[in-house]
C-alpha cells in the first residue's frame, strides 16, 4: 500500500478555510482525505469520544509528549490548555494509506512543511482583505467588537506568514476558491 501525503491548511479567522476543507471532505471521498487526530489537554466535550475527535491527555501527560519531542506541531491555547499533533499518529494514518488534512494554524503549518518538505502540500486561505474580513467577521454576529479587533490584529500577523506556503488561494469568491483547491490538491496526489 501506498503511503498517504499531506495537505496542509492554515488561514486567518474568517477566511472561509473549514468551509473550503470540509467541502474537500464531503464532495471528493475519491481523495481519501482525513483529518489527523491532534491531542488536546481539554476535557472532552459533548459527544467527543478519545481516539475520534481528539486524544485527550492531561497536561502533564502532554507537556511530557512535549519534552520527549513526540509533537509535529503544538501550541499552549491558554495556561494547561494544549493543543497538538503527534508524529506517531501522522506516521499511523499514512501507513493506512490515508491523505491526512491539518486544519492548523499558520505557525503549526509552517513547522508541519518543514518537517515533511515535498511529501506536504501547505496551501494559505486568504480573505481577500482585512476589510472584507471585518465585514465577515461581523456578520458571523457571534464576536464582541473588541474580540474582532483581536482576530483582526492576529489576522494581519498571520497574513505575513503567506510567503511560507506552497500555495496561496485567495477567497474572494468561494466556488472558485473551492476548485483552485481541489485542482492544487488533485494535481499534488497525482489524481
Amino acid at each position: 500500500m501506498e503511503k498517504g501525503k499531506l495537505i496542509i491548511f492554515s488561514a486567518p479567522s474568517g477566511s472561509g478555510k473549514s468551509t473550503i476543507v470540509n467541502w474537500l471532505m464531503q464532495q471528493h471521498p475519491e481523495l481519501q482525505l482525513y483529518f489527523s487526530i491532534s491531542c488536546t489537554s481539554r476535557a472532552p466535550r459533548g459527544t467527543e469520544r478519545d481516539g475520534v475527535e481528539y486524544f485527550f491527555l492531561t497536561p502533564e501527560t502532554f507537556r511530557q509528549k512535549i519534552a520527549d519531542g513526540e509533537f509535529l506541531e503544538y501550541e499552549e491555547v491558554y495556561h494547561d490548555r494544549y493543543y497538538g499533533t503527534l508524529k506517531s499518529q501522522v506516521e499511523h494514518q499514512r501507513e493506512e494509506g490515508q491523505n491526512v488534512v491539518f486544519d492548523v494554524d499558520v505557525k503549526g503549518g509552517v513547522n508541519i512543511k518543514q518537517y515533511y518538505g515535498q511529501q506536504a502540500l501547505s496551501l494559505f486561505i486568504q480573505p481577500p482583505s482585512v476589510d472584507e474580513l471585518r465585514r465577515r467577521l461581523t456578520g458571523r454576529g457571534t464576536d464582541t467588537a473588541e474580540a474582532i479587533e483581536e482576530r483582526l490584529a492576529k489576522a494581519e500577523y498571520e497574513l505575513t506568514f503567506a510567503p511560507q506556503f506552497d500555495h496561496v488561494i485567495v477567497n474572494d469568491d468561494l466556488a472558485t476558491a473551492q476548485q483552485e483547491t481541489l485542482r492544487l490538491v488533485e494535481n499534488f496526489l497525482g489524481k
